[in-house]
């Protein structure tokens, strides 16, 4: 039996799409959907009780403190999706019945515009990126690394693109919402504050109209803020990009590392053996060259985080391998030959030299 606790962001897929895999493996489910997002919570739980026998897949909807039991419980796996913050709370509950757990979490995920990129293509597929479901994704650039002398370029690149994409937010549907007001207090809390500091905000499109009733809003390009500034620190999760200029590539390695270690890593350029020294001198969940996003789409290769933006794998082969529980089964000869290799007492001269031969390369 495995549960599965799902996430506001995208709360069909993430409880989905490791259902699939834990009923590849021959396992039975519980669903636990996010209470953030309670109407899509409640089709599933109709959907599922109507059409699944429930012995096969359940779900249990409620709050957090029906989370909270939910995480709790003697489960033979437990799959969570969510915030770093949270996900320290639910392996702290699995440990108390030893339950292996998944988690897929999140982090500042670092994208880097290398000096051999192309622009207008670069500029483009990140805007893409970061506007998709309004920057709610766990994978979705929070960084933006762009050497010092292509910064003003890379500005205008991303603002064209975007407004190209997006050329009005308010009333606009293809402009995701903000998830509640608490969000988005919590992300305009991290802008205000680099403003408050003096630092340089970019909006785009430039002329926008904010929409307040339904909460979009235009992306915000934070430059080089503070060292101290929250939004340098803490997931964005939301409309906004960080844009922080370079000098040598090796800075932007140092800065990466020094970090928690993100879900998602993005680099664009041509430059092989610059490809290269990022991908030997990084560790991330996952890495996508010249696009954003994209790798989480290969649904063959396994997908999830490192240290705390998560633990675990699946999607494919790897997801059968990620909730199945390998058993070795040892069956026993009619004849025991261990006193003829001489390994059982009393031991002779021969017993040395049969401890040597076990010592072997595999």
């Amino acid at each position: 039996m495995v549960g599965i606790i799902g996430t506001w962001n995208a709360p069909v897929f993430t409880l989905l799409s490791p259902l699939a895999c834990v009923l590849g493996a021959g396992n039975r489910a519980i669903l636990k959907p996010s209470e953030i997002a309670p109407r899509t919570a409640e089709v599933l739980a109709n959907a599922f009780a109507e059409r699944i026998d429930p012995d096969i897949i359940d779900v249990v909807t409620g709050d957090a403190e029906v989370g909270a039991a939910f995480a709790a419980q003697a489960f033979d796996h437990l799959v969570f999706t969510g915030s770093t913050q949270v996900g320290r709370k639910i392996m702290a509950a699995a440990a108390e019945n030893l339950v292996p757990v998944t988690l897929e979490l999140g982090g500042k995920s670092p994208t880097i515009l290398g000096r051999s990129a192309d622009l207008d293509a670069a500029t483009h597929r990140i805007a893409l990126a970061k506007s998709t479901n309004g920057g709610q994704i766990c994978i979705s650039p929070d960084l933006l690394y762009v050497p010092r002398e292509r910064l003003e370029e890379a500005l205008t690149g991303l603002k064209q693109a975007f407004a190209s994409l997006y050329p009005s937010v308010a009333e606009n549907p293809d402009v995701v919402s903000v998830i509640n007001d608490a969000h988005l207090t919590r992300i305009e809390g991290y802008i205000d504050e680099v403003r408050q500091a003096g630092g340089r905000i970019e909006i785009t499109p430039e002329d926008t109209t904010e929409d307040e009733s339904s909460r979009r809003r235009a992306l915000h390009l934070i430059v080089d803020p503070p060292r101290s500034s929250r939004i340098l620190q803490e997931e964005i999760f939301g409309p906004a990009l960080v844009v922080l200029p370079y000098d040598r590539i090796d800075e932007v390695i140092a800065d990466i590392n020094h970090r928690s270690r993100p879900l998602a890593l993005y680099y664009f350029g041509e430059d092989a053996a610059e490809q290269r020294q990022v991908l030997e001198h990084t560790l991330s969940g996952g890495v996508t060259i010249n696009d954003a996003l994209m790798h989480a789409a290969m649904h063959e290769a396994p997908f999830g985080g490192v240290g705390a933006s998560g633990m675990g794998h699946y999607h494919g082969f790897d997801g059968f391998r990620e909730f199945s529980h390998m058993r070795t089964v040892f069956k026993a000869p009619s004849i025991d030959p261990r006193a003829e290799w001489g390994v059982l007492p009393p031991y002779d001269d021969g017993f040395l030299a049969a401890m040597k031969a076990q010592v072997v390369p595999d």
